[in-house]
C-alpha cells in the first residue's frame, strides 16, 4: 500500500505540473499580448480545462494528507507562508479569468491580476522546490526553522527558473492551439524562453557545486540518474526542430517531456526520502489500515475517474481555438 501511495502522489504532482503548468505560462504571456483579440486567444486556448488542471493540486494535498501525514504536517509548517501565497495567486487568477469579461472600465485591473497571480503561483512553487532541495530544518520529525527558514538565494533563484518552466511551457500551448499573431509571437518567444532555462540551469548548478549541496553527492552515488538529463535533451532537440520547422504539434508533447525528465530525476535523485534527508517515505506513511482504507475510496474510484475525465476532456477541446466571439 505504501508504493501504490507513493507512485499516486508522483502521478497527480506530475499531472499537475505539466498540466497546470502550461496555463500558468500562459497566464505569465498574458501581459505581451498585442491587444484584446490576442488575449481572448490565449484564454479561449485554456478555458476549457485550466480549473481541472489545478484539480490535481487538491488531490495531490488529499493524498499527503490522508496517506503521509507526518510530511503533511511538517510541509505545512516549514512553507506556511509559500504555500499561502501560491493559493492566493491562484484564487486571484480564478476570479480574474471569469470576472474580466464581466467589466470594459476596469478589465484591465483583472488582467494584471490574472497574470499577477500566475507569476506569484509559479515563483512561490519554485521557491518551496527549492526550500526542499537544498533541505529544510527538521527535528524528530517537526520543522525547526523560523517563519523564512524556506527562503534562501537558492530557493529564489528555483522560483525563478520555474517561472520561465512554465512560460516556455505555455507559449508551447499557445503554438499548438492558437493561429495567426499569438502562434507567432510564441514561436517568436520559445527560443528566448530555451536560453534563458538553459542559463538557469547552469546557475543552479554552479551554486550546488559552491555550496556542496548533499544532492551532488546523490548524483555521484547514482549515475544512472543521467539518464533523466538525456531524455530532457532528446526532448529539448525534438522541440528545437519543431520549432524550426513550424511544426505546431511536437512543442506542447517535448515541453511536457522536458518537465517529466526533471521531475523524475527530483524524485528518483532523493529516494527514499519524502522530506530530502529527513524524513522517508517508511517514517512518513499513515498506518496499513488507513491506507487500505484510503485504496477502497480514492484509489480504486477517484483516482481513475479523474484521469478518464482529464482524458475526455483535452479529447473533446482538442484542436486549433477557432472563434474568440463568445469566449473570455
Amino acid at each position: 500500500m505504501i508504493t501504490f501511495w507513493t507512485c499516486a502522489l508522483g502521478l497527480t504532482l506530475l499531472l499537475y505540473v505539466t498540466l497546470d503548468g502550461f496555463d500558468l505560462g500562459v497566464g505569465i504571456l498574458f501581459p505581451l499580448a498585442p491587444d484584446e483579440t490576442a488575449r481572448r486567444h490565449m484564454l479561449a486556448a485554456i478555458s476549457p480545462v485550466w480549473d481541472g488542471n489545478e484539480t490535481w493540486l487538491v488531490v495531490a494535498g488529499v493524498v499527503l494528507w490522508g496517506a503521509f501525514p507526518v510530511v503533511y504536517a511538517s510541509l505545512f509548517s516549514a512553507l506556511y507562508l509559500p504555500l499561502l501565497l501560491m493559493l492566493a495567486g491562484l484564487i486571484l487568477r480564478g476570479v480574474a479569468f471569469e470576472f474580466r469579461n464581466k467589466t470594459q472600465r476596469l478589465r484591465w485591473v483583472w488582467d494584471v491580476a490574472f497574470s499577477g497571480g500566475s507569476l506569484v503561483a509559479a515563483f512561490m512553487q519554485g521557491i518551496m522546490v527549492g526550500a526542499l532541495v537544498e533541505g529544510l530544518p527538521i527535528s524528530h520529525g517537526e520543522y525547526s526553522g523560523g517563519e523564512f527558514g524556506w527562503l534562501s538565494p537558492f530557493a529564489v533563484i528555483c522560483g525563478v527558473g520555474l517561472s520561465l518552466g512554465y512560460t516556455l511551457l505555455g507559449a508551447c500551448w499557445l503554438i499548438r492551439k492558437c493561429d495567426a499573431e499569438v502562434r507567432a509571437s510564441a514561436y517568436r518567444l520559445v527560443p528566448y524562453l530555451s536560453v534563458a532555462l538553459l542559463v538557469f540551469l547552469i546557475v543552479v548548478f554552479v551554486y550546488a557545486l559552491s555550496e556542496d549541496l548533499q544532492v551532488m553527492r546523490r548524483w555521484l552515488e547514482r549515475p544512472y540518474l543521467f539518464a533523466f538529463p538525456l531524455v530532457a535533451a532528446a526532448a529539448a532537440i525534438v522541440l528545437a526542430v519543431s520549432v524550426r520547422h513550424r511544426r505546431d504539434g511536437p512543442p506542447s508533447y517535448m515541453g511536457a517531456l522536458v518537465f517529466a525528465a526533471a521531475f523524475g530525476t527530483f524524485a528518483i535523485t532523493f529516494w527514499p526520502y519524502m522530506i530530502p534527508f529527513s524524513i522517508t517515505v517508511d517514517q512518513a506513511a499513515a498506518p496499513h489500515t488507513s491506507l487500505a482504507f484510503m485504496f477502497w475510496g480514492e484509489g480504486l474510484f477517484v483516482l481513475p475517474l479523474m484521469l478518464i475525465y482529464t482524458a475526455i476532456s483535452y479529447r473533446v477541446f482538442r484542436g486549433k481555438v477557432q472563434s474568440t466571439s463568445h469566449h473570455y
